[in-house]
């Protein structure tokens, strides 16, 4: 279980540890922040993956009149526009939706960050015994590991 191993690796590297997962958070979160910024349909990247979005879909079909997901992940809707004309089909993004109703890009980063958390311990776990080994053969590092 990686709960358990992640928590092996505290006790034994304590603080570097700290720093590795810390850091790769951080990375996280920016480049996150930086994809739903430009855009980036970071809902249907999940569900490729096989994660579970931000929303499910009874939320939004409860919210938004009916539409269908493209397979780029945006959502296409049909609106009536006038009686003389034939209803315009939009376009839109449905991260770029959530950004802007709940709070913004840096809130629905540190979400998706959450999300993220089991792929984060590995990389932690992976990353942490170089990174001591690094520090300790600088002398950066007090203890011996």
């Amino acid at each position: 279980m990686a709960g358990g191993r992640f928590r092996e690796l505290l006790k034994k590297y304590g603080k570097v540890a700290l720093g590795v997962h810390f850091s790769v958070s951080a990375a996280s979160i920016t480049g996150l922040y930086i994809a739903i910024k430009n855009n980036v349909d970071v809902e249907s990247l999940f569900h490729k993956v096989g994660m579970s979005g931000v929303s499910t879909k009874d939320e939004d079909q409860k919210l938004q009149p009916p539409s269908t997901e493209t397979l780029d992940g945006f959502v296409t809707e049909e609106r009536p526009s006038s009686e003389n004309q034939p209803p315009t089909v939009q376009k839109k993004n449905r991260t770029a939706e959530l950004a802007a109703t709940s709070g913004g890009a840096l809130a629905l980063a540190v979400l998706c960050n959450k999300a993220l958390f089991p792929i984060r311990v590995p990389i932690t776990i992976a990353l942490t015994p170089p990174i001591a080994r690094f520090l300790a053969r600088r002398r950066i590092l007090k203890n011996n590991v």
